[in-house]
């Protein structure tokens, strides 16, 4: 019967021998980093679960070697079982649909609304946004449906000079320049 060794706890054998286990690691996994990090978190795994029997032996670090070599073999078995398969690409556009034109749409929609005075904007708002008959508006506004109809088409009349006036000033493409031999 062997005499247990003094107790070495498993957080101190890990800050103790985690970088040796990760060359052992990296060379198990053909240099590549981030498989030898999943081996060797697999291997500690394992080790963590019978570290009292782990410690029981002579030799912790060659048992946690050991676990390391196993946890590689099995992984090497797995992806022989089930390899692994890169994605063809079958569509070569963006995975989701652009959605840039629909947000510029709607930014500057916001902003032409922000313009307007707060009369027009809250009458197109509840007319066209929350689909409200001029009836419906005038009455949640408390007016007559006249007045409705010209709050309307007074702001509706304003967005497109708004629309125009942005329209004029921005930047026309290029005309070609014409070399003028005097």
């Amino acid at each position: 019967m062997r005499i247990p060794r003094a107790e070495l706890s498993f957080e101190d054998f890990v800050r103790a021998r985690s970088s040796s286990l990760l060359r052992t690691a990296l060379l198990l996994s053909g240099q590549n980093r981030a498989e030898a990090e999943d081996l060797l978190q697999v291997a500690l795994e394992r080790a963590y679960r019978h570290w009292p029997r782990i410690c029981w032996s002579e030799e912790p670090e060659r048992y946690v070697r050991r676990i390391l070599a196993n946890a590689s073999t099995d992984r090497w078995r797995r992806l022989r079982r089930r390899p692994e398969l890169s994605l063809h690409a079958t569509n070569t556009g963006p995975v989701s649909a652009d959605h840039s034109a629909a947000i510029a749409d709607r930014d500057y929609l916001l902003r032409a609304l922000a313009a307007l005075p707060p009369g027009q904007r809250t009458v197109l708002v509840l007319r066209y946004f929350d689909d409200l008959s001029e009836a419906a508006t005038a009455q949640l506004l408390g007016c007559t449906p006249g007045t409705v109809k010209s709050q309307a088409a007074r702001a509706l009349a304003r967005l497109r000079d708004l629309e125009a006036a942005a329209a004029s000033t921005a930047p026309s493409p290029a005309a070609p320049e014409v070399a003028v031999d005097d």
